[in-house]
C-alpha cells in the first residue's frame, strides 16, 4: 500500500485520532495537508515539523469560502479524510437550538463542505473518507446526546448517498462509524470502564487509512463499524 505522490487532506489532523492517521499516512509517502482550527493544539503537534506536513491556520471549516479556498490551495488531490468534529452530551430538555445548530454544523456541515471541495481537486478518481459514530447506526445508543447522535447519523447518510453519487468518477466515499475510542481523555472521563474492550486508534487508523487508499479498489458508500469488543 503506497501512497507516494500523493495529497491527503486530514481534517482534525492534529487530534488523537487524526494524528495516528496522518502518521500511518507519512510512512507511505503522502503529502498530508491539515486545516487547523486550535493554536495551542497545533503548536503541540508533534509532526508539525515534517517535510510532508503542511499545516493551514486560523480553518474555520463550517465557513464555506474557508473551505473552499483550503482545498484550491491544495489542488490536484487524492484523499480527503475528515476526522474533524465536535461532542455534546447533554439530555433533551437541557439541549437548546444553537447547541443542536452547533453539533450539526461541527459534524454534518464541516463533513458536507470538505466532500464537496474535495471532489472539485479529484482528477481521475479518488478517496474520501468519513467520521461517523456508534450511535448515529444505532440511534437508540444516542439517549442523551440526541443532538451528537443526528449530526453523526448524517454523516452516515451523506457518506452513503455520495458514495452512489460519485462512483461513475471513480471516487470512493465511505466512513468508519467508532464506538468509544480509547483515548486519555476518554479514559479520563470514564475512569471505571473497561478500557481494554475500546477500540485502539491505532487501529480505527488502520481502517481508515485502508478505505483511502488505491489498495481500496472496490468498497464504496460504506460506514464501517469500528467498535473493538464494547
Amino acid at each position: 500500500m503506497s501512497f507516494q505522490g500523493k495529497k491527503v487532506v486530514v481534517t482534525g489532523g492534529t487530534g488523537a485520532l487524526g494524528s495516528a492517521v496522518t502518521s500511518r499516512l507519512l510512512a507511505l509517502g503522502a503529502s498530508v495537508h491539515i486545516p487547523t482550527f486550535d493554536e495551542k493544539e497545533a503548536q503541540r503537534f508533534a509532526l508539525k515539523d515534517h517535510a510532508d506536513v503542511h499545516l493551514v491556520p486560523r480553518m474555520d471549516l463550517t465557513d464555506e469560502d474557508l473551505v473552499a479556498r483550503f482545498y484550491q490551495g491544495v489542488g490536484p488531490l487524492w484523499a480527503s479524510i475528515h476526522v474533524a468534529g465536535g461532542f455534546d452530551m447533554s439530555p433533551v430538555l437541557e439541549t437548546s437550538a444553537a447547541a443542536f445548530d452547533k453539533q450539526m454544523n461541527m459534524n454534518a456541515l464541516t463533513c458536507f463542505l470538505c466532500s464537496r471541495e474535495a471532489v472539485r481537486h479529484m482528477q481521475g478518481g479518488g478517496r474520501i473518507v468519513n467520521v461517523a459514530a456508534r450511535p448515529g447506526l444505532e440511534p437508540r445508543q444516542g439517549a442523551g446526546m440526541v443532538a451528537y447522535a443526528a449530526s453523526k447519523a448524517a454523516v452516515a447518510a451523506m457518506t452513503q448517498a455520495m458514495g452512489e453519487e460519485f462512483a461513475s468518477q471513480g471516487i470512493w466515499v465511505n466512513a468508519v462509524a467508532p464506538s468509544i475510542l480509547d483515548t486519555a481523555a476518554n479514559r479520563a472521563a470514564m475512569p471505571d470502564a473497561d478500557h481494554a474492550s475500546w477500540p485502539k486508534v491505532d487501529e480505527v487508523a488502520a481502517t481508515i487509512v485502508y478505505l483511502a487508499s488505491p489498495e481500496n479498489g472496490a468498497a464504496r458508500g460504506g460506514v464501517v463499524p469500528v467498535y473493538g469488543r464494547v
